[in-house]
């Protein structure tokens, strides 16, 4: 079993489907996936914050199963725990929004697996996932790759908490979630969950830069993570372009890797989006 960890409102869908493609289009496993969706309405925050919805996850549910029958998708409502843990916080208006706390409320979801792949919704992956999955953890709390920007401004161990193998079980011996969610009702972080889950860490595994590769995409990388970047032509700029903008990917980055992806996403968005106007 293969379990993946996706968290977000009903704005995460195509970076869902994008993501989950490209894990089951690369991947040669008889394996089943499950994929498992941390959502909530925060509507009292912004209006635009409602929860990925039961069409979305029913689609999505049909297009992973092209792939393996044994393939499944679990919606987890965590509002209820939202509020009890960060209601309020400091940290609720984050850097992106309340839904990038939402991965630390992992061990208080009942039954969910001892190890679990978190990733966030702007990721792809250009070879199979079992390279990344496969990781043993057993000893740590999680394994994660350096964030490139803050290995450098930061920390030279300091990580991008887009892309975390979770050993669910050895987390909650230590606590470090609960001890995360504790600093941030304490105090505003500045890049708020990562910079918890960091502080408090007592064991982590580091991970090749292969494995979120947040600004270039080579042969050998594992994961593409879409994050924001900068470019120095035609002059210093910034550009937070996100896979499922498929022309913007093809002409800014010239990637070809995920042609065969994003053509068969664009053919089920189209497909979900009919289904949607027809009721």
């Amino acid at each position: 079993m293969i379990n993946v960890l996706y968290c977000g409102n009903d704005k995460v869908f195509d970076g869902m489907l994008t993501g989950a493609l490209s894990a089951l289009m690369r991947t040669e496993t008889a394996e089943p996936f499950v994929f498992h969706v941390f959502t909530m309405d925060a509507s009292h925050i912004k209006p635009e914050y409602r929860p990925v919805g039961e069409k979305q996850m029913r689609f999505f549910g049909e297009a992973i199963k092209k792939y393996n029958p044994g393939n499944s998708c679990v919606l987890h409502d965590v509002g209820e725990y939202y509020a009890r843990e960060f209601g309020g916080c400091p940290n609720e208006s984050a850097y992106c929004s309340p839904y990038t706390l939402l991965r630390l409320l992992a061990d208080l979801v009942p039954d969910m697996p001892d190890k679990i792949l978190y990733l966030d919704a702007d990721v792809m992956f250009n070879r199979d996932i079992r390279l990344l999955y496969d990781t043993d953890v057993s000893e740590y709390e999680y394994a994660a790759a350096r964030d490139h920007y803050g290995k450098y401004l930061l920390r030279p161990d300091y990580i991008n908490a887009g892309v975390l193998l979770f050993n669910l079980q050895k987390m909650k011996q230590t606590g470090i979630l609960a001890a995360s969610r504790g600093l941030l009702r304490e105090k505003k972080l500045l890049f708020a969950d990562q910079s918890a889950l960091f502080r408090s860490t007592t064991r982590k595994k580091l991970l090749p830069q292969r494995f979120n590769d947040q600004k270039f995409l080579h042969k050998h990388t594992v994961v593409r993570h879409f994050s924001k970047r900068l470019f120095w032509l035609p002059y210093p700029h910034t550009e937070n372009i996100k896979q499922w903008q498929t022309e913007r990917v093809r002409k800014v980055f010239g990637y070809k890797e995920f042609d065969d992806v994003l053509d068969e996403y664009l053919r089920l968005k189209e497909r979900f989006t009919q289904e949607v106007n027809d009721g």
